[in-house]
């Protein structure tokens, strides 16, 4: 019986989307081509041998236009041969890309691929596919949800309101995650995962010095008088500073069979074990992590209790505040390296950003299982469980 099982996952530092950003220089084929590149010296590869590439990114549009993931695999030097798609599940696009490529290892499809992805938002701010005056979401959901959707910011005060969240909460989860990160980073614990890149080796937003009165006197970032009065609820608790950044990266993971893994004298990481992906309501938007997370316990045949690790992205404090509540998870297993608010979250890099952080994790600390889910706009969520070998 196939199973999938990767064998090397890599990442850029992950830097500020800012022109002056770390990374801001790179051109995102070129961010993602490095990670491709790193991912063939470290494991030894012959790359004619990969049968695809599988990418993500959410901004598909000037410079990571054109189907991306292509030109990035020829940019790093793979023979013409190797195929590549760019796929756009948004935050959890290259999360997804995963499950396609285990998912193609398990049916048989593929014998080694890569999943990765990239994004460069200093380059293609975020919405720059969406230009003014143009309507994505057409007249059926105009139908469906007379009111309107919101932005993300918006669901994500949404959340804090309807699961009681405090300010004091949101911004003492977030100093954690800088803590983390940066005690990570000092202990050498990325060392494993990071391919430094133009002398750049560091994530750049991790800020070690970050405390809760530093956070306290932030401003709200999302408040707005013409959603203040559609929902009174909402106490505007959401900062910069318990919400992830505007960032630039690219990642990359290779997965392929064990069988396959013996005979080209690959040491696996990780298996992959069970995947889940699922729809909620697209006004919160961001909670569906919380049924993604029982629907691939229950596919796997596993309890909460069974989890050693999990990778919850943390695109708002909020979200992850609230998976918590709902399904009882020890925090203390959460993001042990630190997560999105202080790594940053370059959205299409994000899901196999996490995927790498998890999987060295899982080995320098001998856990059995992890679980990675990413929440993501419209109303969705990618979950999945990794076993270690």
């Amino acid at each position: 019986m196939r199973d999938a099982v990767i064998v090397e996952a890599v990442r850029t530092p992950i830097g500020k989307g800012r022109p002056n950003g770390s990374l801001a220089h790179v051109h995102p084929v070129e961010l993602l081509a490095h990670t491709l590149r790193t991912l063939v010296e470290r494991s030894g590869i012959d790359p004619a041998l990969v049968d695809d590439v599988i990418g993500g990114t959410v901004d598909q549009v000037g410079k990571q236009a054109m189907n991306t993931t292509r030109y990035a695999v020829l940019s790093a030097g793979f023979p013409e041969s190797v195929p590549a798609t760019t796929v756009d599940r948004q935050c959890g696009s290259s999360q997804q890309a995963v499950h396609f490529a285990a998912q193609g290892v398990l049916s048989g499809a593929y014998d080694l691929v890569v999943a990765c992805g990239v994004e460069s938002m200093s380059r293609v701010p975020m919405w720059s596919n969406v230009p003014p005056g143009a309507d994505p979401f057409g007249p059926g959901v105009a139908e469906r949800y007379p009111e309107g959707l919101v932005p993300q910011g918006i669901s994500a005060e949404l959340i804090a309101a309807k699961w009681s969240l405090t300010r004091a909460q949101m911004d003492g989860f977030a100093v954690t995650s800088h803590r983390r990160a940066a005690a990570a980073r000092e202990q050498g614990l990325f060392d494993a995962e990071v391919a430094p890149l133009d002398g750049v080796a560091r994530d750049e937003c991790v800020r070690p010095a970050s405390t809760t009165e530093i956070l306290a006197g932030l401003e709200p970032a999302y408040r707005d008088p013409v959603f203040a009065e559609r929902f009174p609820q909402i106490d505007w608790n959401v900062t910069a500073g318990n919400a992830s950044p505007i960032n630039d990266g690219a990642s990359a993971v290779l997965i392929t069979s064990s069988e396959t893994a013996a005979r080209l004298g690959l040491r696996p990481l990780a298996r992959l074990h069970s995947f889940a992906v699922t729809g909620s309501d697209p006004l919160l938007m961001l909670t569906g992590v919380i049924p993604a997370t029982e629907k691939v316990l229950r596919r796997a045949g596993l309890h909460l209790a069974d989890i050693d690790l999990f990778e919850v992205n943390e695109a708002f404090a909020s979200v992850v505040l609230a998976w918590q509540q709902e399904t009882g998870a020890d925090l203390a297993k959460v993001n042990v390296h630190g997560g999105a608010i202080a790594l940053g979250h370059p959205l299409g890099a994000s899901g196999t950003r996490l995927t790498t952080t998890l999987v060295h994790a899982m080995r320098a600390r001998g856990a059995r299982y992890g679980l990675q889910t990413m929440c993501e706009a419209g109303g969705l969520a990618n979950a999945m469980i990794l076993e270690s070998v």
